[in-house]
């Protein structure tokens, strides 16, 4: 089983979330977003170079001699090598970035530069592969160039594998993965067959099934019922080709609101407050004060409901989370995802919910582990990247 965390670039600042923070042995791979992409040029570059390679956190000398790494990357790599299980992919896009794949994707010239510029990110920060979020490409051109981009991608990966083999033979295996809408009205524009071939595997974003922008108060999240469901998701991944084992399910670390509503199915008059954003809630902070948690076992999908405030808060819990990760299993699939690390309560926390997933695939000793990361990167541009840290 794979278990898949987004690490958000700018948790480090009113969220105060760390790499340290992460529950890294509940984890075999890390999504660091977003990086952006230049439309004009295609290249793919570092969206706040602060956080990402600059900052300098407990520990870094400020008299180190030569070009160092710094920022979260510096603490992503010290965490592979302190475990040699744990790969970290850069993922490219998000929501925010996606208006700018389609030129990119037209354009041989700038694919090629979105090409040598992702490996060039691979190369310098020492990370295991990359994670292409696109929301979404549209049927047709923008499609059939998906894969395009998809292909010259995993071409290029695999050519700076080849020159990292060892004299023992040994090569690394970079990770090509795309986040992958659930509703299908976006799953029926993608080119299934022709992405599946050269990606490591699929992350479903399995959340945002309602939100502000629904007609009635609902579940974001459900596994089964309601116009957008994961297994239907799951079913048409299947359906196109896709084998079991490369479809991740994604779940939300975040609840989002209804308020003035009865609950489930029923009119809201608009979202509230929240965390950071109106509507939206981490996790770590639910129930509300006043709020009981309900799951329905037969759509595998929770929420707490206030009566008094007569808000409703779509997220999952531990019995909902669990319910997930028993689908999962049933189904043969490749494990879970998480959006974003941030929102989940510590892993000492019973409430956790990636260690509530992964106790509930068997243990930490059944997630995938193997093949091991990669920590030899002798043509960095930064030097401890090249001495691995040492």
């Amino acid at each position: 089983m794979k278990s898949v965390v987004y690490f958000a670039n700018w948790s480090i600042y009113a969220r105060q979330f760390f790499v340290w923070n992460l529950p890294s042995t509940y984890l075999t791979h890390i999504n660091y977003a977003f990086a952006n992409v230049n439309p004009s040029t295609g290249e793919v570059y570092l969206s706040d170079t602060y956080a990402d390679t600059d900052i300098h956190f407990p520990g870094d000398s400020w008299n180190d001699v030569g070009t160092n790494l710094y920022g979260n990357f510096k603490q992503l790599f010290l965490l592979k090598k302190k475990q040699r299980t744990l790969k970290v992919l850069l993922s490219i896009g998000g929501w925010t970035y996606s208006g700018n794949f389609p030129s990119v994707a037209a354009s041989a010239s700038l694919r090629a530069n979105f090409v040598t510029t992702a490996v060039a990110l691979v190369r310098n920060l020492g990370l295991d592969g990359l994670d292409l979020d696109w929301e979404y490409p549209t049927a047709g051109a923008q499609a059939s160039n998906f894969v395009e981009l998809l292909k010259e991608l995993r071409a290029g990966l695999d050519e700076y594998a080849q020159s990292l083999k060892t004299s023992a033979g040994t090569t690394p295996t970079f990770l090509l993965t795309v986040a992958a809408p659930c509703g299908q009205n976006y799953i029926s524009m993608l080119d299934i067959a022709g992405m599946d071939q050269y990606l490591s595997f699929w992350n479903l974003m399995g959340y945002d099934f309602a939100g502000s922008w629904s007609t009635v108060a609902g579940n974001q999240a459900n596994i089964y019922g309601g116009d957008v469901s994961v297994d239907a998701a799951v079913s048409s991944y299947i359906a196109a080709g896709v084998a079991k084992n490369k479809i991740i399910v994604g779940m939300p670390l975040y609840g989002r609101a209804f308020v003035g509503t009865d609950g489930p199915g029923t009119s809201f008059t608009g979202v509230g407050g929240g965390s950071y954003e109106d509507g939206v809630w981490d996790y770590k902070v639910l129930p509300r004060p006043g709020a009981t948690e309900y799951l329905d076992s037969a759509n595998i999908a929770s929420w707490s409901y206030d009566p008094s405030a007569r808000t409703m808060i779509s997220y999952d819990t531990p019995p909902c989370a669990k319910l997930k990760a028993d689908y999962i299993k049933s189904k043969g699939l490749g494990g879970a995802m998480w959006w974003e690390a941030s929102g989940d309560l510590p892993e000492t926390n019973s409430r956790c919910l990636e260690a509530t997933v992964v106790n509930e695939f068997g243990g930490r000793g059944l997630l995938d582990m193997l093949p091991g990361n990669w920590i030899s990167y002798p043509d960095s541009m930064y030097d401890n990247v090249k001495n691995q840290m040492a």
